[in-house]
């Protein structure tokens, strides 16, 4: 419950950032020309997600991959608006929370959820690693 108001207050922000993330996936360059302050809104984003993951791990503790799964996976579903990417990364990061739990107690001794988390989120980064060396070429 403490970190409740910090994290509403850190989504909002978020959520008021989406226009200026969209325009930064057209590059620094653009998006400073089109008016974004980029240094500006890159120092913010990254202290208003550093303040989530802390959040977060202090409320849940570790839990790997989550952060990296998701976003990707929702973005090859939803695509790269960011207005409607970020709600959906959210929602379906604590589906896969709940589905991950529910594995890791459902066996004969119950795994830390990390675990599995972990189980899912390596070959899906390493996949990620992979499809970038390819694109990199």
């Amino acid at each position: 419950m403490v970190t409740l108001p910090i994290v509403l207050l850190a989504l909002a922000v978020l959520l008021a950032y989406t226009r200026d993330l969209n325009v930064l996936l057209l590059g620094e360059n653009d998006a400073h020309a089109l008016g974004i302050e980029v240094e500006r809104t890159k120092r913010v984003l990254l202290a208003v997600s550093s303040v989530l993951t802390a959040a977060a791990v202090a409320v849940a503790g570790v839990i790997g991959f989550v952060g990296l799964i998701v976003p990707h996976v929702m973005r090859l579903l939803v695509g790269p608006d960011h207005r409607i990417l970020l709600p959906t990364s959210a929602l379906a990061g604590g589906g896969f929370l709940v589905a991950a739990d529910t594995l890791a107690r459902s066996g004969p001794a119950e795994l830390p959820v990390g675990i599995v988390t972990a189980a899912v989120g390596a070959p899906f980064f390493l996949y990620l690693l992979r499809r970038q060396e390819v694109h990199a070429l």
